[in-house]
């Protein structure tokens, strides 16, 4: 049965005045040597928040492009908190990636790294901005107001539950980025849902975000959660695996989001062998799924039980999680949160719900789906038909209700007529214990229609050969399912975020 929900915020500002009012000296936000209170990040929060409404911000929309620290998260809330969209965008994108984004958007400001790539006089003026705020070294930053006696956040800065919060893109990695536009209600609603299987102890909990909290994954499971549970983000801004070790120790880290990429890296350093963090309790993961090898190799060696969970920028984002009390299985992405229904469906027309045991795509429906996409209403109508949020992934219900994804609808490979789905030949390299990570995709066959390819990186001192993998492939799949070549390289390229980037393997041929 699906816990109950806890009580909604009307917005996630309410969330963050409330948690100010509660605990105004608990360490709120934490960033090497710099720490902040709830008190004070609600002060940032709100005076930010005021000179963002001055420039106009209100119901207009303020690109934010900067890395992980304290300016970011105060940066985010305050854009929310002065009646605008947040548009948060990776700093990493070069001017050819963001021009067309921040056309896309329209922003009325932009607040951006000082010195970085959005810091171009060319691409800002060419993307009518009316204000820009630099950030960072050499510039100012927005924990200048953490130690003045300026009020908090007044119910002027509390915006409208129905309003447009979020305006975030997604990848484009088959085209055009596509703006997601979220309510203040629908990402407030999510929050909740996620607490009730995922339940925090408030006031008790230091979370850990090193994955980027321009990120939809990361300000769910990072800079909310936190938020919700009166709790301390401790914030990375940058990964390595040895200094993240070192933090979940130093910080007593009790909760931590990861990916696959994090999770792999963890393992792979020396350090690992090491570890002593008693605090930690629960680890996230998202964003990418997880090959089963990797969850039990880590929770084998520490102990510390990854639930995985599913979702998309478009379902606000979680849609499915293991609860972290009761039944957690492995290698699922666990039930349904409260509120949501999901169902698989067949492939082929769309109108027929499958039993358990059957794949299919899954389609979703719940208070926090999005509104739509910004000014695509063709791309919006094909994603929301008859009041449910199509995905486009394929997947599987068990008897008990758990949810197993099977693949993206557009990564399944149709071989000789059979489908080929990526992931399940994935799953099973990865329990070769050579490999360390392994990406498979289609290409064209004049023969098959499309053909299975694979690419493997190997574990540190491991010698296994492409044939030796082939031939482990066809000890456990069916012979259509087994890639027609399979490439053994260094590292596998990767996505800003830290996904494996299959269209860049696609386009250099393995």
């Amino acid at each position: 049965m699906t816990p109950a929900m806890p009580a909604i915020h009307p917005t996630v500002v309410h969330m963050l005045a409330a948690a100010a009012e509660a605990a105004p000296d608990h360490d709120a936000l934490v960033c090497g040597a710099e720490r902040l209170s709830y008190a004070a990040y609600a002060r940032c929060v709100a005076a930010f928040a005021r000179e963002l409404v001055a420039m106009g911000a209100r119901g207009e929309r303020v690109a934010v492009v900067l890395g992980n620290s304290p300016d970011i998260a105060i940066a985010t809330f305050a854009a929310h908190a002065a009646g605008a969209q947040c548009v948060a965008l990776n700093p990493a994108y070069t001017r050819h990636e963001l021009a067309p984004i921040l056309a896309d958007a329209a922003p009325r400001i932009a607040v951006v790294e000082a010195g970085g790539t959005a810091d171009d006089a060319a691409l800002l003026d060419g993307a009518g901005l009316r204000h820009v705020v630099r950030v960072g070294a050499g510039a100012r930053r927005l924990t200048a107001w953490r130690d003045t006696s300026l009020p908090g956040l007044t119910p002027d800065l509390l915006p409208d539950p129905d309003a447009l919060a979020t305006l975030q893109f997604t990848g484009g990695t088959t085209g055009r980025s596509k703006g997601v536009e979220l309510t203040h209600r629908a990402v407030s609603t999510n929050i909740a849902q996620r607490e009730a299987l995922l339940p925090t102890r408030p006031g008790a909990e230091r979370v850990l975000s090193v994955a980027p909290l321009y990120h939809v994954y990361a300000v769910a499971m990072g800079l909310h959660l936190a938020a919700h549970a009166r709790s301390t983000l401790v914030i990375m801004p940058r990964y390595r695996a040895d200094d993240l070790l070192a933090l979940l120790e130093a910080e007593r880290i009790t909760l931590f989001a990861g990916n696959p990429t994090l999770f792999t890296g963890l393992m792979a350093s020396p350090r690992f062998a090491t570890l002593d963090a008693p605090s930690l309790r629960l680890c996230y993961s998202g964003s990418a799924a997880l090959p089963e090898a990797t969850l039990r190799a880590f929770e084998a060696a520490t102990g510390v039980p990854i639930c995985e969970g599913y979702g998309q920028t478009e379902a606000g984002p979680v849609l499915t999680y293991n609860p972290a009390e009761g039944l957690r299985k492995p290698g699922s992405v666990g039930i349904p949160l409260p509120l949501t229904e999901v169902q698989v469906v067949d492939i082929e027309t769309g109108t027929r719900v499958l039993p358990p045991g059957e794949a299919g795509q899954i389609r979703a429906r719940g208070p926090q789906i999005m509104s739509g996409y910004r000014g695509l209403p063709a791309e919006t109508e094909a994603a929301l038909r008859d009041g449910w949020l199509w995905t486009g992934d394929v997947g599987v219900f068990d008897a008990d209700g758990y949810l197993t994804i099977r693949d993206r609808l557009k990564e399944m490979i149709i071989s000789g007529g059979f489908n080929v789905y990526p992931r399940e030949v994935e799953e099973v390299l990865h329990r070769h214990p050579d490999v360390l990570e392994a990406a498979v995709y289609g290409r064209p066959d004049a023969y098959r229609g499309e053909a299975a390819e694979a690419v493997v990186a190997l574990r540190a001192g491991a010698a296994a050969s492409a044939e030796e993998l082939l031939a482990h492939l066809r000890d456990h799949l069916a012979r259509y399912k087994v890639p027609a070549a399979l490439h053994v390289v260094d590292r596998l390229p990767r996505t800003a975020i830290g996904k494996v980037d299959k269209l860049a393997l696609r386009r250099r041929g393995g």
